[in-house]
């Protein structure tokens, strides 16, 4: 077995390489990807098993006479079978009694006493023409952790498109060193030979393939003993020099850092992915939190619009007012207003000073409403603004790891659980008015007009501003005219005008204050509050992200220092010059 091939130098490596290949199978279980932690689980398992061919080509291209003349036994070890077998992978390995095990129904493991396998084992493929159906067997199990992959023609015709398909298909993935053998030879003219050996060398140098190894052979001729025209000398000699005289551990271990380094990076492949998604969905937090700042901005530079022209209104009717008042508390006004009062039953001073109260009252309640009407639609719409925008971004997040990849489609699944959930959340949050009449948010009013428009919740928005609003400055100027009104019913016709006047000045400095402190308050306190409560929608997306964080720090931590393993081991597997 292999442990008779490896020298006491390469026990150490393929320890070590043990090791790191137990590591690539935990981080390959944490991608989520069933096929490759099995894969990577494989690889470990095949460290201790010979060196392997793998046998490709098309139906009747004469592989399994090729696997029985390579092998030199002179007996039928593949056998070769009158109807192909277009549908099974055999795999030939030592074994002291001759048995087949079938693994499943596109897979048999064929054991045969024959010495040379103890060395190598054989891997018999169906036809290219046919694996397409089945070729997850191959890829799976097989290619991955070939050390030699040898592509078998018809020499009459090597240039079917199925074989160089298979060939694309695999070198893209796994670039395993390949030769290339036409198979056949005794059937046609040797200077067409010759130009099909040409014509595959500059095809596969085509693809990449650097200094192609193309061999014709003619399985018959060595089966009846002409080594020399067979063309197997050849081929034996080039597998010897560079495969089983004694190189054939240190490949087998080079193969598989190869195939462990290739694995590895996809899956730094995908871990970069799902990185770009983290930034993705960092980037759409940073801008919802960004737009609920300048939503709330913008709204509250609407509030302090409304502020301004409902204090322009007050000061503009307060001060029409006074004016009156002024003219009404002269001397000879309120003389000539206490004498027709006695005689002509006319309104004395205390009738005029409790009209003009009223008046005032009823003047500044209709201006102030107007004013209040006007201001908050643009308050109520920049607040509508927040929750659309918002909602809209919502359902525009960018999706880059989808659920379906192949690498981490569980994460991928369960950030689209979580912003699922978000959207229908936030949309059942919209669409509903009680989530902005919540009395948490106007903890002084107990009542919010119970019977507020039942439509949806963007809708309601104005509605219930504007009844908050109207009903806080009906408490407000209702306050400050109760104090004038008691003030004036302490006039009379002897007190000084200047004191009047001034009392009146001082409590209407006081409303002004009321009204700007407490429209400014409650209604930047609800925007808040709503810009709060819509953060708090976005908790368990944010959760998320903080996990990603840390998930992700430790999978490229863990990659990087697998691919650092690798790179030292594959080194120290150099061959010497």
């Amino acid at each position: 077995m292999t442990n008779q091939l490896l020298n006491k130098d390469l026990l150490p490596i393929r320890s070590q390489l043990e090791e790191t290949v137990k590591d690539l199978n935990e981080l390959a279980n944490l991608t989520g990807n069933e096929e490759l932690a099995e894969m990577v689980s494989n690889l470990r398992n095949r460290l201790h098993e010979p060196f392997m061919f793998v046998i490709v080509g098309e139906v009747k291209a004469g592989k399994s006479s090729f696997i029985n003349a390579l092998l030199g036994t002179g007996k039928e070890i593949a056998r070769v079978a009158p109807q192909p077998m277009t549908d099974t992978v055999q795999q030939i390995l030592y074994g002291e009694v001759e048995t087949t095990e079938v693994i499943n129904p596109h897979l048999k493991k064929i054991f045969l006493p024959v010495e040379i396998l103890r060395d190598i084992a054989i891997v018999d493929t169906p036809g290219t023409n046919t694996i397409v159906a089945h070729h997850q067997e191959i890829t799976e199990r097989f290619i991955p952790f070939s050390d030699l992959i040898v592509f078998v023609f018809e020499a009459k015709n090597p240039y079917r498109q199925s074989s160089w398909e298979f060939f694309d298909f695999i070198n893209a993935e796994w670039r395993r060193k390949v030769i290339f053998v036409l198979q056949q030879k005794d059937l046609m003219p040797e200077s067409d030979l010759e130009i099909n050996v040409k014509g595959v060398y500059g095809h596969a140098e085509s693809k990449g393939v650097r200094s192609p190894q193309v061999f014709a052979v003619s399985a018959k001729q060595e089966m009846e003993g002409d080594a020399a025209g067979s063309g197997f000398d050849g081929l034996r000699a080039f597998i010897r020099q560079n495969i089983t005289g004694g190189k054939a551990p240190r490949l087998k271990l080079g193969n598989s850092v190869e195939t462990a380094g290739q694995v590895n990076q996809r899956i730094l492949e995908g871990i970069e992915l799902r990185k770009k998604q983290w930034v993705a969905d960092t980037d759409f937090r940073k801008d919802i939190h960004q737009t609920l700042q300048d939503q709330a901005v913008k709204s509250d530079k609407q509030v302090d619009m409304l502020v301004e022209n409902l204090l322009a209104a007050y000061d503009r009717t307060t001060r029409e007012g006074e004016d009156e008042l002024r003219a009404g508390l002269s001397f000879f006004s309120l003389l000539r207003r206490s004498v027709a009062g006695i005689f002509r039953r006319k309104s004395s001073a205390k009738d005029w000073l409790e009209d003009l109260a009223k008046r005032l009252e009823g003047d500044l309640n209709a201006n102030l409403q107007q004013r209040l009407n006007d201001g908050v639609v643009d308050v109520a719409d920049s607040i509508q603004q927040m929750a659309k925008i918002i909602d809209l971004k919502i359902r525009s997040s960018r999706t880059i790891l989808k659920d379906d990849y192949g690498l981490f489609s569980d994460i991928a699944e369960r950030r689209s659980n979580v912003l699922r959930d978000l959207q229908e959340t936030f949309a059942g949050f919209i669409g509903k008015s009680d989530n902005f009449r919540d009395a948490s948010l106007f903890p002084t009013r107990q009542n919010l007009a119970p019977n507020l428009a039942t439509g949806s919740g963007l809708a309601a928005i104005g509605v219930i501003i504007m009844t908050v609003t109207n009903g806080m400055v009906f408490d407000i100027t209702g306050g400050i005219l109760t104090a004038i009104g008691l003030l004036f019913a302490g006039v009379s016709t002897g007190i000084k005008r200047r004191q009047v006047v001034e009392g009146y000045r001082n409590e209407i400095a006081k409303g002004r204050v009321r009204i700007g402190d407490e429209v400014t308050e409650n209604l930047k306190v609800y925007i808040k509050r709503l810009k709060d409560r819509i953060e708090g929608y976005f908790a368990q997306f944010d959760k998320l992200l903080e996990q990603e964080e840390k998930q992700l720090e430790k999978l490229f931590a863990s990659h990087k220092e697998i691919a650092t393993r690798l790179e030292e081991l594959g080194k120290r597997l150099e061959m010497p010059e």
